[in-house]
């Protein structure tokens, strides 16, 4: 499970470099950087409902604020 998340924050993180690199290379001419913020919501959403579901099924345990 720790493997996914990791992944998961990986592809966010890519996703919202990507973005701002096509922020500046195209300066708003092409709807690329549209594009890799949408996919980085995708994997923000994809993400928030693997942990609600492994939370779930008890592949994760809430350990609170210690």
């Amino acid at each position: 499970m720790k493997i996914l998340v990791a992944i998961a924050f990986f592809l966010i993180i890519f996703s919202m470099g990507s973005a701002l690199v096509y922020l500046m290379k195209d300066k708003g001419k092409s709807n690329r950087t549209v594009k890799a913020l949408a996919f980085r919501v995708g994997f923000s959403i994809t993400l928030f409902l693997l942990i609600l579901l492994a939370n779930h099924y008890g592949l994760i345990q809430p350990t609170g604020i210690r």
